[in-house]
């Protein structure tokens, strides 16, 4: 189990000092998100700035791009860092494609995500094997490609966490089972959503993976589970978790979470105060029990320990719902960072 770090929601300015903090304090992978920026433009700073730290999307918002777009920003992040970058790939939720992005929603979210993913190969084989791009699907055609727009293959590039297919690995997010099987039939890794539970992993996302694999003709060892952890060492952590899970629980796509544990009704009574705005009215219903199962409640001096029982079996790797910022906490990190890494 790797630990690994997420870029907060930061000006691009400051990016290459917490670079580098992170490759020093010994994380395997630094992460940038797509919340208030853009994911990728702080990965080619990241490039830079580090010479061993491997970097990615969790996630870049698939439906608001096409194919081309992704295939070309990947392509040059994997080429300046010598092959330490990771596609990582969400597909949001339609409000926000459509109201957000002014995108359209597609009928099939995993039918449109699979031909993304497929396509986004499609130029990558053009590029690195000479192969002719005749990629013809649903929602994309893709026949074009003379050498003044072809980048040339990518050399000398040591793939980072499982990447085979495809030269540059590409991960995918998800909830529920759809995107979980897809990742397994044809992902190198599957970015679970920060809102989950251990039971909610175990019975319903690693068995959807292992599906998708088995469709494939592949292992689920074949790719790896990216786990995004809920941790509080403090009250006032706490606090920050209990918000943020009745935020997240309130989305009605991921009520299936709820379900599970026998918590519908309240995710229904979220839904309605997130509807009207009431984000005030929404705090106090996750209960300590809520709190407990998706949130890990622990000392700092036994949280490496915890994590490692809570998420055995599930994660090959870890971050944790905390800021990383250099100059606060660096011994907790770099100790973190021990546990897990060395």
């Amino acid at each position: 189990m790797l630990l690994d770090a997420s870029l907060p929601p930061i000006s691009l300015k400051d990016v290459p000092a917490i670079a580098r903090a992170a490759e020093k304090l010994g994380f395997s992978a630094l992460w940038t998100t797509e919340t208030q920026h853009d994911p990728f433009l702080p990965c080619a700073l990241i490039a830079e700035h580090t010479q061993k730290l491997n970097f990615g999307t969790a996630i870049a918002v698939s439906f608001a791009r096409n194919p081309a777009n992704l295939a070309y920003t990947a392509w040059d992040l994997a080429a300046q860092s010598g092959g330490r970058f990771i596609l990582g790939l969400g597909t949001q939720v339609k409000a926000h494609i459509e109201r957000r992005f002014g995108m359209p929603w597609p009928e099939s979210v995993t039918g449109k995500l699979r031909e993304q993913i497929t396509a986004i190969r499609a130029f990558w084989d053009c590029w690195q094997n000479g192969t002719k791009l005749d990629f013809r699907g649903e929602y994309y055609k893709l026949t074009l490609m003379s050498p003044f727009f072809n980048p040339g293959p990518l050399l000398s590039l040591p793939s980072p966490g499982r990447g085979g297919d495809g030269v540059i690995p590409i991960y995918i997010a998800g909830v529920n089972t759809g995107l979980a099987k897809l990742a397994g039939e044809t992902c190198q890794g599957f970015h679970a959503h920060p809102f989950n539970s251990p039971r909610y992993l175990r019975e319903v996302i690693l068995p959807a993976i292992a599906e998708g694999a088995v469709k494939s003709g592949r292992k689920r060892e074949d790719l790896q589970v990216s786990v995004t952890a809920f941790v509080a060492t403090t009250p006032e952590e706490q606090n920050f978790c209990r918000a943020q899970i009745s935020f997240y629980a309130s989305t009605p796509s991921y009520r299936p979470v709820m379900a599970l544990h026998g918590w519908q009704e309240v995710a229904e009574k979220l839904s309605a105060h997130a509807s009207k705005g009431e984000w005030g009215e929404m705090f106090g219903l996750i209960s300590d029990d809520m709190l407990r199962e998706f949130c890990l409640i622990a000392d700092e001096a036994d949280l490496a320990e915890a994590l490692k029982e809570k998420y055995r079996g599930i994660a090959d790797r870890l971050t944790l719902y905390l800021p990383f910022t250099p100059g606060e906490k660096d011994a907790f990190w770099q100790k973190m960072a021990k546990e897990f890494n060395v």
